[in-house]
Order: structure tokens, then C-alpha cells, then sequence
């Protein structure tokens, strides 16, 4: 019986490191999202790709050094309303939009950020 395939099958670790890195370059031209982070993106941007390789079905790297993502307390120091959830919202979109996958494991992608930046919101 074969298992079924994990996003990160279907698209690879390349994918994922081109969506980290695109994504990153958007929070850089984004003054609202920039704010949120030190002035040197790249660990940001590393602990994304781990974390998004794992999410998706790949290695668990992320587990392995930083423990369970546990991913509102991890940004609970942060005040993430509606409009902050669109930002990084309207990002992660552009970042997928550079991505050349098949449109429905776009969407499937599409869907467990969307779910994950609203478990995000903190503040009214």
C-alpha cells in the first residue's frame, strides 16, 4: 500500500527555500512586517524554511533544534491584529505566486497559512 504524497513531496525542498526566501524579500519591503523583525533577516528566513519543510510533510530539522514549533507563544510578544495578519497575508501570496506548482497544491498551501495566520491574531 503506498502512502500518500506530502506537499513536500510533490514539490521538493526547492520550492520551499524559493517561498522562504521570496517571502523574506516582501517582509523587507514591507514597513509594517519589517518592524517585527532584527535588522538581519536571513535566521528568520532559515527558521521559515525549516519549519515549512516540516509543515509540509519533509524533514523535521525544525523539531530537532528549536523544540515544538508551539507557534503563537513563539509570536505572543508580538501584537498581530486583522491588518498585521494581512500583511504577512499578502506576502506569503506573492511568495507563493513565484512558486511553479500545480494550482491545487497551491491552494492546499494557501489554506494551512491562512489557518495558521488567523490562530495567529493576538489582539483585537
Amino acid at each position: 500500500m503506498n502512502s500518500p504524497q506530502t506537499i513536500y513531496d510533490l514539490i521538493g525542498e526547492e520550492q520551499i527555500r524559493q517561498l522562504s526566501k521570496v517571502f523574506y524579500q516582501e517582509v523587507a519591503k514591507n514597513d509594517e512586517l519589517r518592524r517585527l523583525y532584527p535588522e538581519n533577516l536571513q535566521p528568520a528566513e532559515e527558521r521559515l524554511y525549516l519549519f515549512l519543510l516540516q509543515v509540509f510533510g519533509g524533514p523535521e530539522i525544525y523539531t530537532e533544534q528549536r523544540g515544538h514549533p508551539r507557534l503563537r507563544m513563539r509570536h505572543a510578544k508580538w501584537k498581530i491584529d486583522s491588518s498585521m495578519r494581512d500583511h504577512w497575508m499578502n506576502a506569503m501570496l506573492v511568495a507563493l505566486d513565484h512558486l511553479n506548482i500545480d494550482p491545487t497544491i497551491r491552494e492546499a498551501m494557501m489554506s494551512y497559512f491562512v489557518k495558521a495566520a488567523n490562530h495567529m491574531i493576538n489582539h483585537a
